[in-house]
């Protein structure tokens, strides 16, 4: 039993909760996540079964969607709804004002994690830091914010479309809006509704997932360049030779290859001219 799933991931349920689930119901232990989701996030948990897992890394990097809420006037130090708020300010904001705040935060910017956060800091969690009361300088990340739609607002709760890179925190991104308004804000409501071809008009509940729900393996590798064996070629990459790269073969670091029938292979990486077997699917 191989493939991903799309989970929706409920509130309050841990992304490590849901690959328990997992294993209990296939009844497999080979069962990781792409991309964990805060206990308070709701949506795409892309969790790969079996020797799936493999391709797990080609799903991480994918670009990711996101509707959330932010509470403007409202500043806590996670960043989000589970923290302690430490400070409230007025909100005049106009939805003009709003439109115009968020033109800062289209395209590459650079973005300062929250201190509540996995990040670690000489192995140390910083979350664990913060829990203590330490103060740490973290350098800011290079993300890309490819969409920033304001979809609307409930008083001072405003709700956004975020389609983004990875590596990216929407809770730093709902502090840093709320700031530049001059009134603060933190999440109260978070979605990911994709991580790129996964997405929720696919996703199951935990509670309903069976062996059907599987998608097929290479479902995480078809933004790679593909290649398709001829049988000499099959037959080669099947017992660990190198083959030469042809001159149509478009240039990569990685590559997905399936065989002469059609089917998954698995993912070459380039050698010389030549292409080298990396992650192999035999069966």
């Amino acid at each position: 039993m191989q493939g991903f799933l799309t989970v929706d991931k409920p509130q309050w349920m841990t992304s490590h909760d849901v690959v328990q689930v997992v294993r209990r119901t296939l009844g497999l232990r080979k069962v990781g996540h792409a991309g964990t989701l805060d206990p308070m996030a709701t949506g795409v948990l892309v969790v790969g079964v079996g020797r799936a897992t493999r391709l797990i890394e080609y799903v991480v990097g994918r670009p990711k969607m996101y509707t959330t809420t932010v509470r403007l006037g409202q500043t806590t130090n996670t960043y989000d709804a589970e923290g302690v708020i430490t400070q409230t300010r007025p909100v005049t904001a106009t939805d003009d004002q709003i439109e115009a705040a968020l033109i800062h935060f289209r395209g590459e910017i650079d973005q300062i994690p929250p201190m509540y956060s996995a990040i670690k800091k000489d192995g140390q969690p910083l979350y664990k830091l913060a829990r203590k009361g330490e103060k740490i300088d973290i350098p800011p990340r290079r993300i890309t914010i490819s969409e920033l739609t304001f979809l609307g607002r409930d008083g001072d709760d405003i709700q956004l479309r975020v389609g983004c890179s990875t590596g990216t925190y929407i809770r730093s991104l709902g502090h840093d809006i709320g700031n530049l308004l001059g009134c603060g804000g933190h999440l109260v409501a978070l979605r990911r509704t994709a991580i790129g071809e996964f997405t929720e008009d696919t996703a199951v509940l935990p509670d309903t997932i069976t062996p059907d729900s599987l998608l097929r393996p290479d479902i995480a590798v078809t933004h790679l360049p593909r290649i398709d064996l001829d049988e000499s070629e099959e037959s080669q990459i099947r017992v660990g030779k190198f083959i030469a790269q042809r001159p149509d073969d478009v240039p990569a670091s990685v590559v997905a290859c399936y065989t002469a029938a059609g089917d998954f292979l698995g993912i070459l990486t380039p050698r010389d001219d030549m292409w080298k077997p990396h992650k192999l699917f035999l069966s």
